[in-house]
C-alpha cells in the first residue's frame, strides 16, 4: 500500500527516511509530480523504471538544490553552466552536463525545481534521479490522488507526499552544455534567444 505522506517537516523526514533505506517516492514539483530515488541507488532506480514500466535504456533527470550537488556527483561545471544555473535556478532549465575526468561517465542531465516541498525532500535526501510520477505513455499527475490511482496496481511505489495540485504547464527547456558548444535538446519555456545572451551560439 502507497503510504500517503503530509508535506509537513515531519512528513518530508519520513519521505526521506524511505528514500535513504533504498525507497522510491513521489512528490510535487514545479510543473507535475515526480517519482524519484537517490540518485546512486542503483536497485531503487530500478524499481522506479519498473513502477513506470519504462525501459531501463531510457536516462532520467536528477533533481538537486544546486550545482555543487551536480560536481560531487562526478560532473563537470564551468563558467558557462554557472551563469545559466545563476540565471534560472531553481526554475524550468535543465542542464545536461559531461563527466569530470576519472569521475563518471557519459552526461547527465540536471535541473533544480521551484517548488519548495521538492526542495526540501532533496536537501534532506540529497539528489534525486527524477521521472514523472506516471506509467509511461499515460496522463501525468497533478496531485496525490492522481498518484495513488496511476500507481494503485502494485506496490512499487512506497509513498507520496502530498503538497497539494500542482500546476502543470510546459515542460522545461533542455540545453546540453556537455561539449564544448551548447546544443537545445528539448524546446520550452526559457527561448534559444534568452540561451543565447549567455553562452553565445548555441546549435
Amino acid at each position: 500500500m502507497i503510504e500517503r505522506l503530509s508535506a509537513t517537516p515531519e512528513g518530508i523526514a519520513a519521505a526521506a527516511a524511505l528514500l535513504d533505506g533504498g525507497g522510491i517516492a513521489a512528490f510535487p514539483t514545479d510543473t507535475v509530480y515526480g517519482i524519484g530515488c537517490r540518485a546512486r541507488d542503483d536497485a531503487a532506480l530500478a524499481r522506479l523504471f519498473a513502477a513506470k514500466r519504462r525501459p531501463a535504456e531510457k536516462q532520467v533527470p536528477i533533481l538537486a538544490v544546486s550545482l555543487e550537488q551536480a560536481s560531487a556527483l562526478g560532473y563537470a561545471v564551468d563558467d558557462r553552466v554557472r551563469a545559466l544555473a545563476a540565471r534560472w535556478w531553481p526554475g524550468p532549465l535543465t542542464l545536461v552536463l559531461g563527466a569530470q575526468e576519472g569521475a563518471a561517465s557519459g552526461s547527465q542531465a540536471f535541473r533544480v525545481p521551484d517548488h519548495p516541498v521538492a526542495l526540501s525532500l532533496i536537501e534532506r535526501s540529497g539528489p534525486l534521479a527524477t521521472s514523472s510520477a506516471n506509467r509511461s505513455g499515460e496522463p501525468e499527475t497533478y496531485d496525490a490522488d492522481d498518484v495513488l490511482v496511476a500507481f494503485a496496481d502494485d506496490d512499487l511505489l512506497d509513498a507520496v507526499v502530498d503538497g497539494g495540485r500542482v500546476p502543470g504547464g510546459r515542460a522545461s527547456t533542455v540545453i546540453d552544455m556537455s561539449g564544448p558548444g551548447a546544443r537545445i535538446v528539448r524546446e520550452g519555456p526559457i527561448s534559444r534567444e534568452q540561451l543565447a545572451e549567455m553562452v553565445g551560439r548555441i546549435d
